[in-house]
Parts: structure tokens; C-alpha cells; sequence
């Protein structure tokens, strides 16, 4: 397997920036194999990222990709998937670029539900750029930007993408690794937004601020915080504190899609725009 990733890596570009310890690579391995189970092809696969340090991974990949810019990866992955409906277009983002800045594209795309997969690297934090907090902080959380511990609630994405529209929606971890590379596949097969949130472990400018800077540790805090969405649903609101909820958390195959709406709706308007042309001929 590790030399076939390679078909869709550029080698040649490695050893990659990330920094030792970060989750970001564990999880675009999980993506590009995940590609290759499903048979994905390079002239018709495109990959969108943004700008932060999860969005380098496009630099990496050897399929169609396009490195957008700061929150437009998916404005940019719409235009593609509007283009060319055939083709399969995944988004590789963050917490930052996909939340902050980007929120407003996310949850527009999961309004119209159109058949983009999502995986958004979540580490509570912008590592490319010093350390600021993002919108997944979790209460308390140290950053550049709250020195004295982050006093504002976080984003739960795959609450917030639910209740948007997104007809797919997950969460994974770095620790759990296989299971995130089966999420992401079912998410690139589904028709329909796909959001898969990977919560990755960030040892350097999260870790070292929260006393965590050590990456199996964090690896194994996810793995011991981890709970599926079954167990959850027998837990209270203060047992559930602190839990990561992982598996897939909503799935609705009979949502419309909005390429084929939109689709439907081109060819009703030129059936009638036609419609007097025809009468006059006649």
C-alpha cells in the first residue's frame, strides 16, 4: 500500500513541512488511501485546499489540485463541481480556513447540499500562523490570542453542518485512523455534501501552549476521549463533556442534490423559453 500511495504523491516535493508529531499527515494518508480503495482517477479528481498548515497537503498530492485561497476552498470546489459535474471534488481544510474565515462558503455548501466531500483537519488552533485560537477551541484553551485561557464556546462543526444541510456528516480522529479512512470514503462515495471532521493533534503551537506537547500522548487522550455516537446517546450533557463523538453522526441518502436540481431546473427553463418559438413556427 505505501507504494501506491506513492501514485498519488509528489515525492519529489518531500520531506513535507509539517512539523514532528502533527496529525495532518496521519490524516492525508487516510485520505489518499482512501482514493486509491476507490479506484479515483487522476484526470478527474480534483483536491481544493486553502491556506493554513492542514491546506499544504494539496501541494502534496499528485491528482488534480488546485491551493486556493485563505477560506475559499470550497467557493473554489463549487465552481469546479459546476464545471465539471463529473468530476470528484474533495476539500482539505481547517479549523481556521474552513470555520473562520471560511465559515460562510461551509455552510452555503451544505445548504445546497451539492456533491462535495469536505475533510476539515481540526486542531483548535492556527498553526501556520502563531498560534492564534480558532473557532473549535475548546473553553480554556491557551493561545497566542488568549494567553490566559480562551473563555468563548466552540463551534461543534458537525452540529453546525447538520443543521445546515450537509446530507453526510462525520468525525474521526488521528488516533482512530483506519475508521477515519472508512469515513472518508463513504463520504467521497456519498451524493450529496459530505463533511468529515478529523480532529488531529497539533503538538507545536497547541500542545506546548496546554502542556500537552508530547504527540503520542495527545494521540492517546484522543483515543481515550473518543466514544461512539451510540454510547453517547446514553449520556447525559456533563458525562458527555470533554468526549469526542466519532462515527457517522447524520446520513441522509434522499436529500436532492444541487447539481441535479439545478440541472432540472436549467432544462425546465429552456423548455419553455423554446415553447413560444415552436407555437410560431407551427
Amino acid at each position: 500500500m505505501s507504494l501506491e500511495i506513492e501514485e498519488f504523491l509528489h515525492t519529489e516535493r518531500l520531506p513535507h513541512i509539517w512539523c514532528p508529531g502533527c496529525g495532518n499527515g496521519i490524516v492525508t494518508a487516510a485520505f489518499l488511501r482512501a482514493a486509491l480503495d476507490l479506484g479515483l482517477k487522476r484526470e478527474s479528481t480534483v483536491v481544493v485546499s486553502g491556506i493554513g498548515c492542514s491546506s499544504r497537503a494539496s501541494n502534496y498530492i499528485d491528482l488534480g489540485t488546485v491551493h486556493s485561497i485563505h477560506g475559499r476552498a470550497i467557493a473554489v470546489a463549487t465552481g469546479i463541481k459546476m464545471a465539471r459535474p463529473n468530476f470528484t471534488v474533495i476539500v482539505l481544510t481547517g479549523d481556521g480556513d474552513g470555520a473562520a474565515i471560511g465559515g460562510n462558503h461551509l455552510i452555503h455548501a451544505c445548504r445546497r447540499n451539492i456533491d462535495l466531500t469536505c475533510v476539515l483537519f481540526n486542531n483548535q488552533i492556527y498553526g501556520m500562523t502563531g498560534g492564534q485560537l480558532s473557532p473549535t477551541m475548546e473553553v480554556g484553551g491557551r493561545a497566542t490570542t488568549a494567553p490566559h485561557g480562551h473563555v468563548e464556546p466552540p463551534f461543534d462543526l458537525c452540529r453546525l453542518t447538520e443543521a445546515a444541510g450537509a446530507s453526510f456528516v462525520a468525525r474521526g480522529t488521528a488516533g482512530h485512523i483506519r475508521q477515519l479512512e472508512k469515513l472518508i470514503k463513504k463520504g467521497i462515495a456519498h451524493p450529496g455534501f459530505a463533511f468529515i471532521e478529523a480532529v488531529v493533534p497539533c503538538p507545536t503551537e497547541y500542545g506546548r501552549r496546554n502542556g500537552t506537547a508530547n504527540a503520542p500522548r495527545m494521540l492517546d487522550d484522543e483515543r481515550t476521549r473518543s466514544i461512539s455516537k451510540a454510547k453517547a446517546a446514553g449520556l447525559s450533557r456533563q458525562e458527555l463533556a470533554g468526549k469526542i463523538v466519532t462515527g457517522i453522526l447524520h446520513e441522509d441518502t434522499t436529500a436532492p442534490e444541487f447539481l441535479q436540481a439545478y440541472t432540472a431546473d436549467a432544462r425546465a427553463q429552456a423548455e419553455e423559453a423554446s415553447a413560444p418559438a415552436a407555437k410560431e413556427q407551427k
